[in-house]
């Protein structure tokens, strides 16, 4: 792309937008497919019957997406976004096939390896290729679109899972779904994604200090993790975020399936969180532009410790739906306003590696989620692991009180 046909903004690139807007979505519907299903396949098909085996698929692929969003960061500003983005889609292809025809659980555990790869890779460059597109004044929202796509294919991806195995049962028919999704994502990539970095070196021009030295990888890892205490305070929260949201993955289809519901049940709950999760960014991730980030990073994770706990003093089915909504308007309080705030600080020549070391600390949590919840609830109870995080998460909003200055540019104008 010529330099001079580069320009920044959701208008001037809304094609490109729209399209990555989209291809996130495939990407989020491969996570989709077993979020309603995965556990009880463990238990049913495999018969695993400790908690922490069965978060181990959590785990592993927790621990791989934080590599591969770590990796991916790096990567896109040294070879561009587009060749990463196309190489998270051919990690993700053979995963609804391992997980048809897996023999074992431990099968099942290795394509959650790969899936952690597709999803660390490609999630990562469609956030980073907005984020180059839009420029400084919609960073907010362009996060808040990024996710709610994601988010929301998550949720339609296990509403349609839960509904296939209720239907025909656990395998293979519900992981068909997963065919098309990583097929289609990886042909819209191909065909007709292009390149975004031409963008981010143009805001550097015009925003930037033009002759600042570029921060080695080691400079850019340690001020994003903890020296920076505004990155400390997003990467603490996004790492906790994750954890329950870990937690959610593996333990809440078991705690369902405890209260007496159905597949049916069990696939509405586990459709109902990200689902307001996905709408809430659409409002939120704009929000974050105009009343700063602070306020909806330090209530969000209020309202996911609350919405958490609550699901302990009732089993009726309305009061779970009515926690499962609290928990995914405080996660869409968050999501988009963490990524926001490192869009803020980072400069362009190091976006891509700080959104790669925030994405490490963020999908961590997923690692750290399975081991707490797998750990406690073997030791004491699900209801146990879900109380322990439930605090957990509290603590983290009062962590980014206490730690988040805010971000938000001044130079905001109206869209």
């Amino acid at each position: 792309m010529e330099t001079a046909s580069v320009r920044l903004g959701l208008r001037a690139n809304w094609q490109q937008f729209a399209l990555l807007v989209v291809v996130n979505a495939f990407v989020g519907a491969m996570v989709g497919m077993e979020r309603a299903i995965l556990p009880l396949l463990a238990e049913q098909e495999f018969g695993v019957a400790s908690r922490m085996a069965t978060l181990s698929f959590v785990a592993s692929f927790g621990l791989t997406k934080a590599l591969a969003n770590l990796l991916a960061g790096r990567l896109g500003d040294r070879i561009g976004r587009r060749r990463v983005l196309l190489a998270g889609w051919l990690a993700g292809l053979p995963v609804p096939w391992l997980l048809m025809w897996a023999p074992s659980w431990a099968w099942v555990v290795a394509a959650n390896v790969l899936l952690g790869v597709n999803q660390g890779l490609a999630w990562s460059m469609t956030v980073i290729m907005k984020i180059d597109l839009v420029g400084p004044r919609q960073r907010g929202l362009a996060m808040g679109l990024n996710e709610a796509a994601g988010y929301l294919a998550v949720s339609l991806a296990a509403l349609a899972t839960g509904y296939v195995a209720a239907t025909y049962g656990l395998r293979p028919q519900p992981f068909y779904l997963g065919v098309v999704f990583s097929g289609v994502g990886l042909l819209l990539s191909a065909l007709f994604v292009r390149e975004t970095q031409h963008h981010a070196d143009l805001e550097a021009r015009q925003h930037f200090d033009a002759s600042a030295p570029v921060p080695s990888f080691r400079e850019v890892f340690v001020r994003t993790s903890w020296r920076d205490r505004r990155l400390f305070a997003v990467c603490q929260a996004g790492l906790v975020n994750n954890l329950n949201d870990g937690m959610a993955w593996g333990l809440f289809p078991l705690f369902f399936a405890a209260l007496g519901y159905g597949l049916t049940q069990i696939g509405w709950l586990a459709a109902l969180y990200p689902a307001v999760w996905g709408l809430g960014q659409l409002v939120t991730g704009a929000l974050s532009d105009r009343i700063g980030r602070r306020p909806l990073i330090v209530g969000g994770m209020l309202l996911q410790g609350v919405s958490i706990g609550a699901m302990l003093f009732s089993d009726a089915f309305a009061w779970q739906a009515g926690a499962m909504v609290g928990l995914g308007i405080g996660t869409a309080m968050v999501y988009p306003t963490l990524l926001a705030v490192i869009g803020d600080v980072a400069h362009p020549a190091w976006r891509s590696t700080a959104v790669g070391v925030y994405r490490l600390w963020r999908d961590g949590g997923y690692v750290v989620g399975a081991l707490l919840a797998g750990v406690l609830a073997d030791a004491l109870s699900i209801p146990w692991a879900i109380g322990a995080i439930a605090a957990l998460t509290l603590l983290s909003g009062g962590v980014a009180a206490t730690t988040l200055a805010e971000t938000r540019p001044q130079t905001y104008k109206e869209l």
